[in-house]
C-alpha cells in the first residue's frame, strides 16, 4: 500500500464577488485545465487538482492509494489582508473538505490558515477540525519570519492540543544572494533547512512534543547539518550525548538530532543515496512518500526510487503507508478499508 503524503488540489473557482486582491480561475480554450491568476502568478491547472474522479483515476493509473492533499503552495500569500487571508482561507478550506468527501478513506485534506495573523490562524485550527480536515499546510516562513519565532508557539500548541497534522511546504524566496533561476531548487533546500532548524532552536519543537509536523522535500539540507549541530551540542550523529562537557554551546533538554528524530520527512529527493543517508540518520519511520502531484508528475510506478532500494520490508512498510498513518495521528493498519476512518 502507498500514501502519497505530498499532493496538491487547487479550487476550481472561486467566488464572483470576493476582493481584487483574491486569485481567480480562467477558462482555457479547448481544454479542462484552467488558468490560475493569483498576482504575478499564471499557472495552467489540470483538472486533476479539482476534480474527484479524476484523482481517484491518477490514484490508480499509479498505484497510489491514497493521497494527503493540501493546498498549491501559491495559495499561501501571507502578504494579504489579515481579512482577505482568511476569508482566502476559508474558502480553500471548503473545497477541501469537499473534494475529501467524494472519496474520505483516498483524498486525505489539509486546510491552510492566514498565518500572518497568528491570532487569527490559532482561531481558525478548531474550524479545520470541524470541517473533518486532517491538518495544515504553512509556509516555510511567514513574510521572512521563521516559523520557530515565538509569536508562532501558540499556533502550534493549539494545532498540538486538537490533534492536527502541520505540514511545512518550503516556500521559496528571492534572495540577493541567488539568481531568481534557483528559486525553485536551491532556495527550496534552503528553506526547508531553516524551517525546521528553527523550530528546534527556537524551542517550539520542545514545547510541543506531541506536534505532528512534517517537511516537504525531506527539510532540504537540515540532514547534512544535523550531524555537526549535534557534535556541538556535545554528540555525534550515532550516538546521544552522555556526561560530556559541553565547551562550545552548552545546553540542556534534547539533543538537535532527538528532536529532529521527532519530525517527518517526505523523501522525494530524487536520489536512492541520499534516502539511504536520510534511513541511516534519521530513522525509517521518519520518512514518507511525496510526489507534488499535480504539480510535478509522479515516478512511474510511484515511489520508483524507494523500490530500486530493495529496502527491508519493515522499512518498506514504514516509508509507503505507515508513517504516514502515524503522521496523521491514526492506527496503521494494512488495508485501503481502514482509511475509511481517517477523516472521522
Amino acid at each position: 500500500m502507498i500514501i502519497d503524503a505530498h499532493a496538491h488540489l487547487l479550487p476550481k473557482d472561486y467566488p464572483a464577488d470576493a476582493p481584487e486582491c483574491f486569485p481567480h480561475m480562467e477558462s482555457i480554450e479547448e481544454s479542462t485545465s484552467r488558468l490560475l491568476v493569483f498576482g504575478k502568478t499564471r499557472f495552467a491547472a489540470k483538472d486533476v487538482f479539482f476534480e474527484a474522479e479524476r484523482r481517484i483515476a491518477a490514484q490508480d493509473a499509479s498505484g497510489v492509494d491514497a493521497e494527503v492533499v493540501s493546498p498549491m503552495p501559491p495559495l499561501l500569500r501571507y502578504d494579504l489582508p489579515a481579512a482577505d487571508g482568511l476569508a482566502l482561507a476559508r474558502h480553500v478550506n471548503d473545497f477541501a473538505a469537499e473534494l475529501s468527501s467524494y472519496s474520505p478513506e483516498r483524498i486525505i485534506g489539509l486546510g491552510m490558515v492566514p498565518m500572518q495573523d497568528p491570532d487569527a490562524a490559532t482561531g481558525e485550527l478548531a474550524a479545520i477540525k470541524e470541517r473533518g480536515l486532517a491538518g495544515v499546510e504553512i509556509a516555510s516562513n511567514i513574510l521572512g519570519s521563521s516559523i520557530g519565532d515565538e509569536k508562532f508557539l501558540p499556533f502550534f500548541r493549539e494545532a498540538e492540543a486538537l490533534g492536527l497534522s502541520v505540514f511545512v511546504h518550503a516556500m521559496p524566496t528571492p534572495m540577493d544572494r541567488l539568481p531568481l533561476s534557483a528559486m525553485g531548487t536551491y532556495v527550496v533546500g534552503i528553506e526547508g533547512m531553516f524551517a525546521a532548524a528553527s523550530m528546534i532552536l527556537g524551542g517550539t519543537a520542545v514545547a510541543c512534543p506531541d506536534l505532528r509536523i512534517s517537511f516537504s522535500h525531506a527539510a532540504g539540507g537540515l540532514a547534512m547539518m544535523l550531524p555537526r549541530a549535534n557534535y556541538f551540542w556535545g554528540g555525534s550523529w550515532n550516538e546521544e550525548p552522555k556526561n560530556l562537557e559541553r565547551a562550545v554551546a552548552p545546553d540542556d533538554g534534547p539533543s538537535p538530532l532527538e528532536i529532529a528524530r521527532r519530525f517527518y520527512y517526505d523523501a522525494m529527493v530524487f536520489d536512492a543515496r541520499t534516502i539511504r543517508y536520510l534511513v541511516d540518520l534519521l530513522g525509517a519511520d521518519r520518512l514518507l512518500v511525496g510526489s507534488d502531484f499535480p504539480a510535478m508528475l509522479r515516478e512511474e510506478p510511484a515511489a520508483k526510487t524507494l523500490r530500486s532500494m530493495d529496502l527491508p520490508d519493515q522499512e518498506w512498510q514504514d516509508i509507503s503507508w505507515r508513517n504516514a498513518l502515524r503522521w496523521l495521528g491514526r492506527e496503521a493498519q494494512p488495508s485501503r478499508g481502514a482509511l475509511a476512518s481517517l477523516n472521522a
